[in-house]
Formats: C-alpha cells, sequence, structure tokens
C-alpha cells in the first residue's frame, strides 16, 4: 500500500490564542512554552490577540520579565492596542510590580494612546500599593477628564488609594459623592481609619453604612470592634454586638476574635470569656486577644491560667502570648513560670521576635533576677528603644543606677532615640542613688534635646530624687513652679522624704495636700502616722488613726510571700496561721539571737508603730512579714539558692538592717522586692546602698 503523504497544518490566531488561554487558566507554562514556538514559527507571534494572550499567559505564570520582553518585541501596530497595553499593567500590578506598572503607564500615555476604566483603576491599585499619593493624584484628574471618574471600578480604587496613603478626608470624599453600593470601598475607609487611630471616624462611616442600608460583612465588623476598643465605647461595642448575632456573622472566627478582644480590652472579661466559650472555631489570635486583654487589665494569675489552659489544648502560642504570658510573669512575680514559657519560646523559635525579647528582659528584671535580664539582652540580634528601656529601668529598680547611666550612654552611641519611658528609668535611678546634678541634666535635656515634655512620672521622680538628698525646700519649689499640675504621687513622694528627713511641718503640709488631692487614700495617714511615730509624738499618732476611722479610711494590710515547692506562701505581720508557724518563729527567734551576739544588731525601735515598752516594740518588730518569709526561707530553701521575697508595702529600716546581716551570719543571698524597689541583701550589704 503506497505511503500517504504527510500534511503540516498551521494553526491560526485563533487556535492559538484559545489554546494559550487555557494555558493561562492552569498556570501551564510548558505547553505554554510550546504554543509561543509554534507561534513564531507559523509567524503569528506578533498578531495583537496571539500577543495579548501570550502576555497574559506569561503573567498567570509568574514570569513577568518574559511577559515583559513578549510585550517589548510585538509590531508597532500591537503597541498602538489600548487592551494589550491595559493587559500588561494590570499583569504587572498583580505580579508585585508596581512600580513597572506605573512606569508603563506613563509610557503609554507618552504614546497619547487612550486609557479606559480598567487600566485607570489598575493603576491607582498600583499607586496604592506603593503608597504613591502624588501620581494617584495625577491619576484621578487624567480620570476626570477622560470622563471615567464616576466609574465604580475607578471610584473603588480612588478609595482604596487614598484610604491606603492616610488622606482620609480625599477618601471619604469620593466615597460621598460616588454611587457604590459594594462594601468593599466603606471596608477599605474604614480599615485605614481604624489602622491610622481614626477610630471615630471609623464608627461613624459604619453608622452610615448601616443607615444606608449597605450590606455589612466579616470584614466590616473586626475594624469597627477594634475602634469601639480604642475608643472605650463598650455602648457601641454592645450595639455592633447585636448586629453581629442579628446577621448571623458571630460564626465567622475573625468576627469571634474581634469580639473577644474588644471586650478583653475594655475590662468586660465576663463578656470576653462567653464570646470565647460559645466560639465553635478557635484559632491562637483566639486565645492571645483573651491572654492579652487579662494581662493588660493586671489579671496576671488569671492569664497565667489561660496560657497553661491553651498548652494543654495544643495550642501553640505566637509571639503576642507569649509576650502576653511573660507579661503577667512580671506583673505577678512568678519567676520560675517565666522561665517555664522562657524555655517554650526558645523550643518554639519566638525568642527571635522583638516584642518576646523586651517582654524577657522585662520580666527577668521585675523579678529579680537582673543577671538573666542582662543575659537576653546581650544575646538579642535586634534592639529597639523598649529593649534599651527595659534594662535601664530593670538596673536601676534592682540597685544598679550607675549601670543604667552608662547603658543609657551606650544606648545614644548605637544611634536609639530615648522615648519618654527611658528618662523616667533614669531619673528613678539617679534618685535612688542620690544623684542630684545628673537628674538635673536628664531632665533638661528631655525638652531641649529630645523634645519630650517631661510629665508627671518624671517631676515625681525628681522630687523624690531632691527629697531623699535632703534638699526639701527645693523639691517644694519644684512642686510649685513645674509645668504640669502636681498630682498625689508627686506630694507622696514629698512624704516620704519627711519621714526620713523628720520634717514634721512640712510632712503635715504635704498630707494636708495628699488629703485634699486623695481623700479616701489610706497612704497619705498611714504615712503622716509613721512621721509622727518617729518623732514619738502619739497622741498625733492616734488623732491619725482616729480621723482614718472617721472617714472610713483602713490601711492596706502588709504582705510578705515566697514562692516554693510549687506553691506561693504569703506572711502577715504576727500571722501564725502558717501550717508550721511553730517552725517560722523558731527560726526567727534563732534568726534574731544569732545576729545579735555576732553582729551587735539593735532593734531600731523609731520603726514600731505602738506605743509601748522598747521590749514591746522590739517584739513587734522581730516579728515583721519579711523576717517571718525570710525564715521560712531559710528552712525550705537549698543552701546557695537564693532567698526570693515580695513585699506590698516598702521594708521597714529595721527589717532592712535586720535582714542585711541574717543574709551575713547565714551566709545566703536574701533578695527582698518591696513596693519601691528590689534589695539584694549578701555579705552584710544591700544593693540599695541603703538609700531607698
Amino acid at each position: 500500500m503506497p505511503c500517504r503523504s504527510l500534511i503540516r497544518v498551521y494553526p491560526d490566531s485563533y487556535t492559538l490564542s484559545a489554546t494559550l488561554r487555557a494555558c493561562s487558566t492552569g498556570s501551564l507554562i510548558r505547553p505554554g512554552q510550546q504554543a509561543h514556538a509554534l507561534a513564531i514559527t507559523s509567524s503569528i507571534a506578533g498578531d495583537p490577540l496571539v500577543s495579548t494572550r501570550l502576555i497574559d499567559m506569561y503573567f498567570s505564570c509568574h514570569l513577568p520579565v518574559v511577559a515583559a520582553l513578549v510585550f517589548d518585541s510585538a509590531p508597532p501596530l500591537a503597541l498602538k492596542n489600548q487592551v494589550l497595553w491595559t493587559m500588561f499593567i494590570t499583569g504587572l500590578t498583580k505580579n508585585g510590580e508596581t512600580r513597572t506598572a506605573m512606569e508603563r503607564f506613563h509610557s503609554m500615555r507618552a504614546l497619547d494612546i487612550e486609557s479606559n476604566q480598567f487600566t485607570l483603576s489598575t493603576v491607582l491599585s498600583a499607586c496604592a500599593s506603593e503608597r504613591a499619593l502624588r501620581f494617584g493624584f495625577q491619576v484621578h484628574g487624567y480620570a476626570v477628564r477622560m470622563g471615567v471618574g464616576s466609574s465604580p471600578f475607578v471610584q473603588s480604587s480612588l478609595v482604596s488609594l487614598y484610604s491606603k496613603c492616610s488622606d482620609f478626608s480625599s477618601a471619604k470624599r469620593v466615597l460621598e459623592t460616588s454611587n457604590l453600593d459594594d462594601p468593599v470601598s466603606w471596608n477599605a475607609l474604614i480599615v485605614s481609619c481604624a489602622r491610622g487611630a481614626l477610630h471615630e471616624d471609623a464608627l461613624s462611616l459604619f453608622a452610615e453604612m448601616h443607615h444606608q442600608g449597605l450590606p455589612l460583612d466579616e470584614f466590616t465588623y473586626p475594624s469597627t470592634l477594634n475602634s469601639a476598643s480604642s475608643t472605650g465605647d463598650i455602648g457601641s461595642g454592645r450595639c455592633i454586638h447585636c448586629l453581629i448575632l442579628r446577621s448571623g456573622f458571630d460564626s465567622h472566627m475573625h468576627v469571634g476574635n474581634a469580639l473577644v478582644d474588644m471586650y478583653a480590652k475594655l475590662g468586660s472579661f465576663d463578656c470576653a470569656r462567653r464570646v470565647f466559650n460559645e466560639m465553635l472555631e478557635r484559632d491562637v489570635v483566639t486565645w492571645t486577644s483573651l491572654l492579652v486583654g487579662l494581662a493588660r487589665q493586671g489579671l496576671h494569675d488569671v492569664a497565667l491560667q489561660l496560657y497553661s489552659t491553651m498548652r494543654a489544648h495544643r495550642v501553640e502560642p505566637d509571639e503576642f502570648a507569649t509576650a502576653g504570658a511573660l507579661s503577667s510573669c512580671a506583673g505577678s512575680t512568678a519567676l520560675e513560670l517565666g522561665r517555664q514559657v522562657h524555655a517554650a519560646s526558645v523550643r518554639c523559635g519566638l525568642e527571635t521576635f522583638l516584642s518576646v525579647t523586651n517582654s524577657l528582659v522585662t520580666m527577668y528584671a521585675k523579678c529579680g533576677s537582673i543577671n538573666d535580664a542582662c543575659g537576653v539582652f546581650d544575646a538579642s540580634t535586634c534592639r529597639d528603644a523598649v529593649t534599651w528601656t527595659a534594662l535601664i529601668v530593670g538596673y536601676a529598680q534592682n540597685g544598679r543606677g550607675r549601670d543604667s547611666l552608662r547603658l543609657y550612654d551606650a544606648m545614644l552611641f548605637s544611634g536609639i532615640r530615648p522615648d519618654y519611658v527611658t528618662f523616667i528609668g533614669l531619673l528613678f535611678a539617679c534618685s535612688h542613688f542620690g544623684l542630684v546634678e545628673s537628674g538635673r541634666a536628664y531632665l533638661e535635656s528631655m525638652e531641649k534635646v529630645y523634645h519630650i515634655i517631661p510629665g508627671p512620672e518624671h517631676y515625681a521622680c525628681m522630687v523624690d530624687l531632691l527629697g531623699r538628698s535632703g534638699r526639701l525646700e527645693e523639691a517644694v519649689e519644684l512642686l510649685e513652679r513645674m509645668g504640669v499640675e502636681s498630682d498625689a504621687t508627686m506630694w507622696k513622694s514629698l512624704l516620704a522624704a519627711c519621714r526620713v528627713h523628720r520634717d514634721v511641718l512640712l510632712a503635715e503640709r504635704a498630707a494636708q495636700r495628699l488629703f485634699e488631692l486623695a481623700p479616701e487614700d489610706a497612704v497619705p495617714h498611714v504615712m503622716l502616722a509613721n512621721v509622727y511615730c518617729a518623732a514619738g509624738r502619739w497622741a498625733d499618732v492616734a488623732r491619725v488613726r482616729s480621723l482614718m476611722r472617721a472617714r472610713g479610711v483602713s490601711k492596706e494590710p502588709g504582705w510578705s510571700w515566697m514562692e516554693g515547692g510549687g506553691a506561693v506562701h504569703a506572711f502577715r505581720a504576727g500571722d501564725r496561721g502558717h501550717p508550721r508557724a511553730a517552725d517560722i518563729f523558731a527560726m526567727v527567734a534563732e534568726m534574731m539571737q544569732r545576729i545579735k551576739k555576732e553582729e551587735g544588731y539593735k532593734a531600731e525601735t523609731g520603726f514600731a508603730l505602738h506605743d509601748e515598752s522598747e521590749e514591746g516594740k522590739a517584739a513587734e518588730l522581730a516579728h515583721h512579714s519579711e523576717k517571718l518569709a525570710v525564715a521560712w526561707g531559710l528552712i525550705t530553701s537549698p543552701f546557695g539558692k537564693p532567698i526570693r521575697v515580695y513585699k506590698n508595702l516598702r521594708v521597714c529600716g529595721d527589717c532592712h538592717a535586720a535582714l542585711k546581716l541574717v543574709a551575713k551570719v547565714y551566709e545566703r543571698v536574701i533578695i527582698l522586692r518591696d513596693a519601691n524597689c528590689f534589695h539584694h541583701m549578701r555579705e552584710g550589704t544591700c544593693s540599695c546602698g541603703d538609700y531607698w
């Protein structure tokens, strides 16, 4: 049978166009390249339809460079095609080549090729990605001149552009003059307002959107709830919650997360927990929103319980949950748990996140483990002002004020600019080391060098610094001439200094001012009574206590506590409620006997708060809560391990003197944190230099 001759059939532009379209849809690069080769051999690669499909195919396969080569090799006639240019600019934008898309649009205009609403919408999207507001203004003007400024595609892109460039007035003006009835543009503006901290505007837009009957969706609600929480408007938040329930969007996890976050930030934890419990699906954001909210509100024990439950549910914490848990460890002085969270963050690879690093430095410093805080700081590869400030404050709180000042110099040398909190740490360090001139210099540099207006916290530290140094009149002068209104904290600092320097008249003046500022606060009454106690004016002590009873003001009870054996042991002065109270009181007796015999200790009875015999005062002082806690530490903690005690009030002078000697005779390190700072006691000395 004779062999038939082979007949080669070449496809036309329509066949190749359909083939390339299929390749684009499936992102099939190999068949697409074969079709491209066939188009070249068939001499139809320059056909406008084929060129357009080739460019689209290469963009669909994420090869923008090849797409650009095809476009640039197209014949002059094809390059006059508006559809081809639109396809090319759209492909560049979708592939992230937004700057190139803007440049190509400029070339298109130079060739006098008219644009349509789709071209302009794409270019405006590219401008939004580049935050190119000025270029966007020009495109907006061109769209108006072309008569497509009212196109929904153009208007939607304009709203997105102006929103992303934080030009909210222009975005709102476009929205108000448009006929846009889709929620996308409204959502874009609401999201941008929320991110730009224009929360009132975001809530107003949401209300207008609802009033016009526009559909509210799972993208509308989260940003609006965030704005409600940022303004502290729980009423608006609850109204939005009602709309969510009526529209059925409460089943969306992102909306549920936003609700939990809002209620947690506003301190409505019953509502936050109820939403949390009712959610059918939760992710790490759900848990983190509740945990961080609890930590911010100071509910540290509850936050740590939630963190443990989160781990028990096998939810891996992210950097935000870890930072929140570490913040609660710092707030509740749970050092051992903080170490566990630290270890978990290392296992999960989260310790490199800046927020986690900052929280670790703060946690270790606030728990009195300043060497660990330094270790985390030194190991960090990325630091910001918060990192440096956390260690500056940590040094100051742990009796290493001069290290705070040296670290500040290193911070400036590294090029990091100090912030508001940095100067609080510096002034705190100066006040605890009597560095008056350094404190003045830092306060002055705040405004003159860094243009930071000093706040009440800075002036309170400065009053404390002057008062501790015995410059009481200068402290009063500062209170009278400073640029902010004096508050209770400043006058308390002055009153505390009066106690140290036994200035009864000025103490009475400061206390009277505090009675006016905070009539229900027990602290000024107690501090004034202590001044009278030190002066031996027992009748005045009785008068102040009678005044407290008449005003219904009660003193906060003093507590000391320490961790041990997986439990927290708390003590009050003279308290015999502990299961091993007999052993504790026996150890206290032994402690007092040894420091008297070996170090010549004598009770400083001026710190006793009751008018009784010297023996009675000494017995009262011996059973202060911090001494009971240290006695328990001597009984239970292994030799060589520091005894860590925490106290809610300031340690009294007698306990401070006695515990330094206990540390010496028992050859132990005692770390005592009171309401003011840490006292690291060893070998008869304290890190505070007896200046606290």
